[in-house]
């Protein structure tokens, strides 16, 4: 991987500063050994662009370009033009290139964001060649885009029939951003937050909405769109990012030779000035539509207060100010928690709370309720400051992705990148400076709270005539551009409507672009090893990783010998034991050493299927945490006493997390209905399923919702250490560690340690239903003695089912699921490739394109089920017609070899997803998948042909060929109602 076994952050650190790279000079080269990497700075000579580049050991590299974009009106200009350069540009003129790169590639994230006063283009990608075919795909996108005028209106905003075809019917406004901003407005709490920024920050960008007000989208016009492109989106104006182990000198000369060489120098005028400051504070209101589930009507007035504090680009001054916003607000244990969640005066707040470092100036933002306190614990400081530290330890995946975000606001502004990733010399001053100053943070309070002029009290309540004002505003507005018309534009908005849906009905030749063929794949996984082991009779799986001083500690138990009366209490369970206190520690305490010693606590309910046989699983619960290498005795001591003395006795505490539990639970449903649709439709086809709907399916959904409107919940309470008894036992639970080689010995002593402690709770259970334990060796050929306990259950018969979930949504969402086949069989492989060709070549233009769903597809599981879904769908059994037209569509083979080798690429970038070090060795820990199944199931994917893929949608798919279940999320339904064939909740 590493030419002559030099890592990327040393061959960085080989740049100087004044050396000349492809038209670019080096500026400074910095080792960050914080976040282990190098960050070298350069600027492009002839156009000035901006470069920073941070080196790291990491396979899943980074691209990002980002403009200065800043507004000045409501128009939406520089939303509706992230939209529009996405609509093909002078190389690759097809419509759409990202969303048909997403096929061509084995990109791991691609996206465009527009913020308040920058507009960002990242992507990321473990392949060095995929790299460079988005890196040309991108670079071409935002600096020779066609925006042609039928993209405009498509994305922007347009008049048109309503009918497109009929010249009679009335004219409204149509267009992409247009409905977007009207969906946008339409949220209360993005509503809110819009307003505060344009009344805290009236000067200048910040008083206009950059994603477009609806009613101010209609006054933009297709030369001003062109004239902000050609003085925003230049490389002047650009900020260039890239991460990871891919050498820096071709990133350089391919973005010299595609992009910049065609470009002057030019000034752009975009830099936002200091907002003056007021000398007396402002009050003001807003009205907003009223919310028809909310649990309260009395309690939809949202009031906050918002200071402005002080330039982003003071690193130093926005970590403090940003710091200080945490320990007013963060957890149970900030004055802004308990003076507000606890009496229950808000079930939680505004979610416009806190820090905000997003404008050139930040400001904090609080409910009133929470500004009385304002002296702040040393152990709450330590444990921010320990958080901070271990967010710069953890390796996520998207760690470049992370940092890209992490930079954008302060470098927009010509704050320094650098000084921002020196998180632990900003640590150090602070100590420095509360070492010199005791009252440092008081001070502070003082100086930006206390005797800050610049402050805004703005609440918002419900009007309930809101909509239908909105709509009268539309109305006149639309009102006021027909008047305008001639005959002959009449004619012409006929004419073009009519073109634009010509232009959206043709088939797109998609080959100008680029693509990765299946054979530029890795052939073969690379080899992740496991060392087997003990302690104290417990199997413990150790995995040697570099995790940056990370300890990843996971254990497994099962719960076979819990009475099936309390199962359903199970994840309720889960959620609230790292939560209601243990040993000498009340639930506060608690929490707070639990942020001090570790990077978090959380047990959840694991049903993991057999990989051979669809009627056997295990069923348990995993505990995780972590913690820095040093504080691995308080991380098992935390464990220790949740095994040995949880607390149950604070009713109180429980309503509260009962409470937050099920709003989230309830908040949930609109946003991932398509996932409650599956599992509901899943449920008679496995044992697995019917467990996995009792544990997260509308049935624990509706089981929380009745513990919430209960008035005692003593009961409740009881059951608790009923249930631990039963899952907190060593006799039913072996353990995974991930940690550097250096520490593995160390660690293992604490998990023996750990052991011995929790020893009294070790009892020989039996099983509920004794007959049906068999026990299967997690990993045959390593000879460890882990053995995974598998229920079978001989009474399960499949069986045909079709409920209905009557919901207040206005849209649907729609499952069909099929029993199929476990993990190790040989069609599993086909059937994958099958579920993502016919998503990409036939659902998606069915259910999105015709039937206006938000989304819609289909999914191959690893629990033996072929799966179909929609997503924010207006219709409801049209779409079951539609995942049936799939079936057909791939039985009568109406696809091509490239089909099928977009849709490898496809799993493939799924199957090859990048794994943290932290969780490397879980599938073998929990699944019992070792590496040689996972390259036996790689070789099969290769293997797939088109007579496969015809083959198994007939077996399994076809008619009447296997069991299936259906269920639908929605409205009222007239016509399923009468229907006798469905059950209607």
């Amino acid at each position: 991987m590493n030419e002559g076994g030099s890592s990327a952050v040393e061959r960085a650190l080989q740049y100087t500063a004044g050396q000349k790279l492809h038209g670019f000079t080096v500026k400074e080269v910095t080792a960050v050994p914080d976040l282990f990497l190098t960050a070298v700075k350069l600027s492009h000579d002839a156009t000035g662009a901006q470069y920073l580049h941070a080196a790291r050991d990491d396979s899943n590299n980074l691209f990002s370009v980002q403009f200065r974009t800043t507004p000045m009106d409501s128009t939406g200009v520089p939303h509706i033009l992230e939209h529009t350069v996405l609509c093909g540009s002078q190389r690759f003129p097809c419509r759409d290139p990202f969303f048909k790169m997403l096929n061509r590639s084995l990109s791991t994230f691609m996206n465009a964001f527009t913020a308040s006063d920058y507009t960002m283009y990242p992507f990321s990608t473990q392949n060095a060649k995929d790299f460079q075919n988005l890196l040309s795909v991108y670079l071409d996108a935002v600096f020779f885009p066609c925006l042609r005028e039928l993209d405009f209106w498509q994305e922007g905003w347009r008049l048109e029939h309503e009918t497109p075809t009929d010249p009679s019917s009335r004219l409204v406004f149509k267009g992409v951003v247009f409905n977007e901003m009207k969906g946008v407005f339409s949220d209360n709490e993005r509503l809110y937050a819009q307003h505060l920024q344009n009344k805290l920050l009236p000067d200048h960008t910040y008083s206009v909405v950059s994603g477009g007000e609806p009613l101010a989208i209609p006054d933009l016009t297709w030369e001003q769109l062109k004239h902000f492109h050609a003085t925003h989106y230049h490389p002047s104006n650009a900020r260039f990012f890239t991460y990871g182990d891919l050498p820096l000198e071709q990133h350089l000369q391919q973005i010299e030779e595609e992009a910049l060489s065609k470009f002057e120098r030019t000034e752009p005028n975009t830099a936002v000035p200091p907002q003056t400051h007021w000398d007396k504070p402002r009050v003001d209101h807003v009205t907003c539509r009223p919310d028809a589930l909310a649990p309260d009507p009395i309690k939809q007035n949202t009031l906050c207060m918002s200071y402005l504090l002080g330039d982003i680009t003071d690193t130093f001054e926005a970590f403090i100010l940003s710091l200080l916003s945490s320990l007013m607000i963060s957890g149970p244990n900030s004055p802004f928690y308990k003076a507000l969640i606890e009496p229950e005066i808000g079930s939680d707040f505004s979610s416009s709370v806190g820090f905000d470092g997003s404008t050139r100036q930040a400001s904090f933002t609080i409910g009133l309720q929470g500004m009385a306190e304002d002296d702040t614990e040393t152990e709450q400081i330590e444990a921010l400051l320990h958080k901070i530290e271990i967010q710069m330890k953890h390796q996520s995946t998207s760690f470049g992705l992370a940092l890209a975000s992490y930079i954008a606001s302060c470098w927009n502004h010509d704050g320094d990148p650098v000084q921002l990733l020196k998180i632990s010399e900003n640590v150090s001053r602070f100590r420095q400076c509360l070492k010199e100053n005791p009252r440092y943070l008081q001070d502070k309070i003082q100086h930006y709270f206390k005797d800050n002029a610049h402050r805004l009290t703005l609440t918002m309540s419900p009007d309930e005539r809101f909509l239908e004002k909105q709509a009268e505003a539309e109305e006149q507005k639309l009102q006021q551009k027909i008047q305008n018309l001639s005959d002959a534009d009449h004619k012409d908005i006929y004419e073009k409507g009519l073109q634009l849906l010509a232009a959206q009905s043709t088939t797109q030749d998609a080959s100008c672009l680029p693509a990765l063929k299946v054979s530029d794949i890795e052939p073969i996984i690379p080899y992740t090893p496991v060392q087997p082991g003990t302690a104290g009779g417990v199997p413990v799986q150790y995995c040697e990783q570099p995790t940056n001083g990370m300890v990843y500690f996971r254990a497994m138990c099962n719960l076979n010998s819990l009475p099936e009366d309390l199962k359903i209490y199970v994840p309720l369970f889960c959620s609230v034991i790292t939560k209601l206190g243990c040993g000498e520690l009340d639930y506060r305490q608690q929490a707070q050493r639990i942020e001090l010693k570790t990077g978090g606590m959380s047990v959840s309910p694991q049903i993991i299927p057999d990989t051979a046989d669809l009627d056997l699983y295990e069923q348990g619960i995993i505990l995780s945490s972590s913690c820095l290498e040093r504080n691995l005795p308080d991380m098992f001591q935390l464990w220790s006493d949740i095994f040995n003395s949880p607390r149950f006795d604070d009713e109180q505490r429980l309503r509260v997390l009962v409470m937050m539990s099920a709003q989230e639970l309830s908040n949930g449903i609109s946003y991932s209905g398509h996932m409650y649709a599956m599992t509901r439709a899943a449920r008679t086809l496995t044992p697995t399923a019917d467990l996995q709907e009792a544990f997260s399916g509308m049935d624990q959904v509706r089981f929380m919702k009745r513990i919430a409107e209960m008035t005692d919940l003593t009961s409740v309470l009881r059951k608790l250490p009923r249930i631990k008894r039963h899952l907190l036992n060593p006799e039913n639970m072996r353990c995974a560690v991930n940690a550097t080689p250096q520490k593995m010995s160390e660690a293992a002593g604490e998990v023996e340690r750990f052991i011995g402690n929790i020893a009294a709770n070790r009892k020989e259970r039996k099983p509920v239903r004794p007959t049906v334990v068999e026990v299967r060796p997690l990993d045959p050929q390593a000879g460890s003695s882990a053995s995974r306990k598998l229920i079978s259950e001989p009474h399960f018969k499949p069986c045909q089912m079709k409920t209905y979930f009557q919901l207040p949504f206005n849209v649907n969402f729609v499952s069909e699921c099929v029993r199929a086949v476990p993990f190790t069989h040989t069609d599993y492989a086909s059937l994958c490739i099958l579920a993502r060709m016919m998503t990409a070549k036939f659902l998606h233009g069915e259910i999105r394109e015709k039937g206006g769903a938000y989304g819609g597809g289909a999914r191959m599981g690893g629990g033996g089920l072929f799966s179909f879904y929609s997503y924010r769908d207006p219709n409801s059994t049209q779409t079951l017609s539609a995942f049936r037209g799939g079936v057909e569509w791939a039985r009568a083979g109406k696809f091509t070899q490239q089909d099928i080798d977009e849709a490898k690429l496809s799993v493939f970038s799924a199957v090859d997803a990048p794994v943290a070090p932290s969780d490397k060795g879980l599938g073998r820990f929990l699944n019992g998948i070792t590496d040689e199944m996972k390259q036996r199931y790689r070789e099969r994917l290769f293997a797939v042909t088109d007579k496969n893929l015809i083959d198994v949608a007939g077996r399994y798919l076809g008619v009447g060929q296997q069991t299936c279940g259906v269920a639908i999320l929605g409205p009222e339904n007239e016509s399923i109602r009468k229907d006798p064939s469905w059950v209607v909740k």
